[in-house]
């Protein structure tokens, strides 16, 4: 009679046990890649803050998935910014069963990434990579966030030419697939309008270069009246210094990786009013300026900094995921990506549809310009 007594509330304890892990809530693991360290690390926590935002507020807020309360989990990996650490972190996701991917932030890492991802059939959203060949590969699971370099590139290229007026312009990359590609499309819109504007020289550098007084030694000879660089903030603000030095006035343009609250940090004095002119990848229009704003502040409060570039598009990157598996019941990347295909849904950023490619349909621009070391909107387009 004693082991009867012992055994009964064994099987109690262990129905009790079962039962706990029955209604114990499904875990969603959501990855995040950037660059959380190295010289852009202040990119790649912008960039992670934007993905926290987002799951905290979900899980505040309480996820359904196929009738059932889900808990979202956020897996983030530092890629450094360097190709090889990002496919090495893409298999270490890709083996920890993620749902889906958000990132990578620059395009040299998302590129070989993405391959990872679409070999176990993940759906990857980069908020930030702007390399056309990204989503040329084939790859349905790709899909970006922002316009991509072909867009901005042009864009640039078109305001030195009708804008500023420049006749002479050099360029200058960083020979990352960001930088060179951001300058060559930049080529392409200067070429597009054939007024005349001649591109004067074409000089090369690295993602972490800081000595460029020969190559700008060269191009000053030659007088231009704009240099664009294919690059990062990091580099371009020593950059703008050695410009100074080397009393070079020409306006420094370039596209989203230089366009940072950072970079007139990072340029000191170097800087004149008016001497920079950038576009991001991305922006809205009036009617929805209030809803970044707010977003901004929001971001502000927890973080207790402000946004550097892509924190909205992360956060936007996110909430169009997630709402796919909810619309689909179903968390499976197989059964979720057909519906993240299709989204059309308002976010923080503007209107998130994407094309056949997976790129946005209306992918937006923003151009600034920087006054007492402060960014200025200069315009939207698309």
């Amino acid at each position: 009679m004693q082991f009867k007594t012992k055994l009964v509330p064994l099987v109690g304890a262990i129905a009790f046990a079962f039962a706990a892990t029955a209604h114990a809530q499904e875990v969603v693991k959501i990855g995040h890649v950037g660059p959380i360290s190295g010289a852009i690390s202040h990119l790649g926590k912008d960039n992670e803050n934007g993905a926290k935002m987002a799951i905290d507020e979900l899980n505040a807020k309480g996820v359904m998935i196929g009738g059932k309360k889900v808990t979202l989990a956020l897996l983030t990996e530092d890629d450094a910014a360097d190709p090889k650490q990002a496919t090495s972190v893409a298999q270490k996701l890709v083996d920890a069963k993620i749902k889906g991917v958000i990132g990578h932030l620059n395009s040299g890492t998302t590129i070989p990434a993405s391959k990872i991802y679409y070999e176990a059939g993940i759906p990857q959203i980069s908020p930030s990579a702007t390399n056309p060949k990204y989503t040329q590969q084939g790859f349905n699971t790709a899909f970006r966030l922002v316009a991509n370099d072909g867009q901005l590139g042009g864009t640039l290229g078109r305001y030195a030419v009708q804008i500023v007026k420049a006749k002479k312009v050099a360029v200058i990359d960083d020979r990352t697939a960001y930088g060179q590609g951001v300058a060559e499309e930049f080529i392409k819109g200067v070429k597009s309008k054939n007024a005349g504007t001649e591109v004067i020289a074409r000089q090369y550098t690295t993602d972490k270069a800081t000595d460029f007084s020969a190559i700008l030694t060269a191009i000053k000879a030659k007088n231009p009246d704009v240099i664009f660089f294919g690059g990062m903030d990091a580099v371009a603000g020593p950059m703008l210094r050695q410009m100074k030095q080397l009393g070079i006035n020409a306006k420094l343009m370039g596209g989203d990786g230089i366009c940072t609250e950072a970079l007139a940090k990072l340029a000191g004095d170097a800087m004149a009013d008016n001497q920079v002119i950038c576009a991001e990848a991305g922006g809205v229009e009036e009617s929805q300026k209030s809803g970044l704003d707010n977003f901004k502040a929001a971001y502000k409060k927890k973080f207790g900094v402000d946004v550097q570039i892509y924190a909205p598009y992360v956060y936007d990157s996110v909430m169009t995921m997630v709402e796919a598996m909810e619309k689909a019941g179903s968390s499976d990347p197989a059964k979720y990506l057909p519906v993240l295909a299709k989204t059309n849904r308002k976010g923080v950023t503007g209107n998130i549809a994407f094309d056949a490619k997976g790129d946005m349909k209306e992918g937006t621009l923003t151009l600034y310009t920087y006054k007492d070391a402060k960014r200025l909107q200069l315009a939207v387009t698309k």
